[in-house]
């Protein structure tokens, strides 16, 4: 086939000298079928790993073998600046910790390795050097319909591997596919199977989720099968917690609507984080109106929503620098600017939110504004705000102690002894000079300094 990369068929030649058949398998092969570029490849042979090993050791060409997965049958090889996995033939013994078999048997047909596998979509392999199909599960024709099919019983697919199911629903978001029936119905009998994945493996599927053309399909049919009250609770407890009249949907369709407009708008990964956990503290908010029936109160949702962020976040092992920008994301998201802002709060509101963060506040804001109805949100809604930061920040005001015209050494030479006190007295400075930025000059500072110090610590 034209489009099987030339490094692969040099490959292909190497093993086929040595009597060995090599294929192209997984990811790789559907999204070739799919007219995706491809530039990770998995490689099944039925050469073992010792004579994988063999084969590049005698090529001529320079070759690198890594054992990284000898108890699976894998090794990396690091070919022409490539590092491409390499798999003998398998078959699968007992998945006894419900994420990888005990044990493996080599196996010398194609056939029987690809019938391990999850979704028939990903079992099937293109035999190089020529890129033979072979497709033992009518995967293409499910690839052309659109639809995600386990590979035989799905309740020994689900049985083996307890992620499997999480890869169904993200599949279903990345491609735009349907579940099969059968495929769907088993992932409720295979929960607990699921609930021994490992957080990490879990925390990869989510963000492959979030990182999808539209995630609510994914986190949709999570909550039709259970895996959200199993990962996300949270989240699933949003359903049928209504916001009155000023909101269309309910708090967990709400969240899902602006995710999914993030998504759209491809903003970054920890903005559409943000805008999937940005109100999943209304259920705990949430207040009943006295005399009113119909409506409630939300009061400090966004603290809410920040503390229920932190504890998924933290659960699902996401890095600390994505947990502590996704959760000021969500605590100040409910900024209402109005025109009567002062200079003042202008530069404030630069402070509160940082400055590098102040376009993804805006993204938080568009997104968080598009799920009340789901409409989209009037062209430069925000712009008399982002015209008055910018303008604040072309002025190179002070935003931080470090711009401040004194420092920790010149509050010294007045007499304030470092520690709690000169923090207190620094973060007093930089409050004055957000409030008149003429302030910001040494001799200025220094009386003020002086003066606060005076009056407040002896």
């Amino acid at each position: 086939m034209k489009f099987i990369n030339p490094i692969l068929k040099d490959i292909a030649l190497l093993f086929n000298s040595a009597g060995k058949e090599i294929c192209l398998v997984g990811g790789a092969v559907r999204g070739l079928l799919m007219g995706m570029k491809i530039h990770d490849w998995d490689i099944a042979t039925d050469a073992s790993p010792e004579e994988v090993t063999k084969i590049f050791k005698e090529a001529k060409q320079k070759a690198s073998v890594i054992p990284t997965g000898l108890k699976h049958g894998t090794v990396t090889v690091i070919f022409k600046k490539q590092n491409i996995e390499i798999t003998t033939y398998r078959t699968d013994g007992v998945y006894s910790d419900g994420r990888r078999p005990d044990k493996v048997n080599y196996s010398s047909s194609i056939t029987e390795d690809l019938s391990r596998r999850d979704f028939t979509m990903n079992a099937i392999a293109l035999r190089l050097p020529k890129g033979e199909k072979i497709d033992p599960f009518n995967g293409e024709d499910d690839l052309k319909k659109g639809i995600i099919r386990c590979v035989g019983d799905p309740a020994l697919r689900f049985g083996e591997d307890g992620l499997r199911p999480l890869r169904a629903v993200r599949f279903a978001a990345q491609l735009g596919f349907k579940v099969d029936k059968e495929t769907l119905s088993a992932i409720p009998g295979a929960l607990a199977n699921c609930a021994r994945v490992s957080a990490e493996r879990v925390r990869d599927e989510i963000e492959k989720i979030i990182l999808s053309k539209k995630p609510s399909i994914a986190f949709l049919l999570m909550e039709q099968t259970g895996l959200l009250e199993l990962f996300l609770p949270e989240l699933a407890a949003g359903r049928g917690i209504h916001q009155n009249d000023y909101h269309g949907f309910d708090v967990f369709d709400h969240n899902l609507l602006a995710c999914d407009w993030a998504a759209e708008k491809e903003f970054p990964v920890d903005v559409r984080l943000a805008a999937l956990l940005h109100d999943v503290g209304k259920v705990a908010a949430r207040k009943p109106i006295p005399n009113d029936g119909s409506n409630y109160t939300f009061y400090n949702h966004e603290i809410e929503s920040k503390n229920i962020a932190h504890n998924i976040l933290s659960r699902l092992r996401f890095p600390n620098q994505v947990i502590d920008i996704v959760c000021h994301l969500v605590k100040e998201h409910m900024f209402h600017y109005t025109d009567d802002w002062s200079d003042a709060a202008v530069r404030r509101f630069i402070v509160r939110v940082g400055e590098s963060n102040i376009t993804k506040f805006y993204q938080l804001r568009n997104a968080d504004a598009y799920a009340k109805a789901g409409i989209e949100p009037p062209p430069g809604s925000l712009l008399p705000l982002a015209r008055r930061v910018e303008k604040a920040l072309a002025e190179n005001h002070a935003f931080s102690l470090k711009d401040l015209a004194v420092k920790g050494s010149d509050l010294i030479s007045i007499g304030i002894k470092p520690g709690k006190t000169m923090g207190i007295i620094l973060r007093e400075l930089l409050e004055s000079v957000l409030d008149d930025p003429a302030m910001n000059t040494k001799d200025d500072l220094l009386k003020l300094a002086a003066k606060f110090h005076e009056v407040t610590f002896e």
